[in-house]
């Protein structure tokens, strides 16, 4: 894809780590100039360090309701315009529902569909006034691209009614915005993710993964227990998670918006 995205300026949340940041690189080998978002500084700086282009970046919580319009800010005054939106951030806080408090329910909503809607939400009105500014010369404006992250447990999983119901949320939010974002050209999708090799499914006693209180991972004894059932008997790697997103971000996904793309390795057919 070298050079695919030359002169488009993206906006990656969850920069910092596993398939945000293998994204946002993927990006700036292909010629984006890059806006990035995550939580944490250290792991931002460590991808402005290794990217391409010399990538802008404010570190911060998505759930913020100030940061989806000053990352936009950042791409309009320093790059003049937003082609490329994709929303990794997240995590998981797992709990079986009987067990599960408020604090719990309410972080993972918050972090994952109100996050996706506070970055997104500001970047959208900005490719809609780009576009209409664009219709008074041209018929039809340049494409634009959001794309965002739901899960194979939106479908529902055990000790995730919090996350399934967030990753859920998300399907029916980008949906509405692609139908909404037709007129402007602006095309949304959404990727629901089965396992992949990140710390969200690492074994939990290998490594020291937290986000707040919330321990990230699954034990050891689970994971053997769930890979063993998946079609393919493994994870998928941050790279084959990131091809697809590579694609719903390209000229070759002109006319796809609206789609839900499963990458599971077949496991939500068993």
């Amino acid at each position: 894809m070298g050079g695919t995205f030359e002169g488009k300026v993206a906006l990656v949340t969850g920069a910092g780590r596993g398939i945000g940041q293998a994204l946002a690189l993927a990006l700036a080998e292909n010629g984006a100039k890059l806006v990035l978002n995550d939580l944490d500084q250290g792991p931002l700086e460590e991808t402005i360090a290794i990217a391409n282009g010399n990538p802008i970046a404010i570190a911060g919580s998505v759930t913020n309701p100030e940061i989806g319009q000053r990352l936009t800010d950042l791409a309009v005054e320093n790059f003049g315009g937003l082609d490329l939106i994709a929303t990794c951030a997240g995590y998981t806080w797992d709990v079986m529902f009987h067990r599960m408090v408020d604090a719990q329910w309410q972080a993972i909503i918050d972090v994952h569909l109100g996050g996706t809607y506070n970055v997104v939400h500001p970047a959208y009105q900005a490719m809609r006034t780009q576009a209409i500014a664009e219709k008074d010369r041209i018929e039809h404006p340049e494409p634009r691209r959001i794309l965002t992250v739901s899960s194979s447990s939106s479908f529902g999983n055990v000790g995730q009614a919090n996350y399934s119901a967030a990753k859920a949320g998300i399907v029916g939010l980008t949906r509405t915005i692609a139908l909404e974002g037709a007129p402007f050209n602006i095309l949304a999708n959404v990727v629901a993710f089965g396992p992949i090799d990140t710390r969200m499914t690492r074994p939990r006693e290998s490594q020291n993964e937290r986000v707040g209180e919330a321990v990230q991972g699954i034990p050891e004894s689970a994971r053997v227990k769930y890979f063993s059932t998946l079609p393919m008997g493994r994870p998928g790697n941050v790279e084959e998670a990131v091809g697809p997103m590579m694609f719903l971000l390209s000229p070759q996904a002109n006319y796809i918006s609206g789609a839900l793309l499963e990458v599971n390795g077949a496991a939500h057919i068993s």
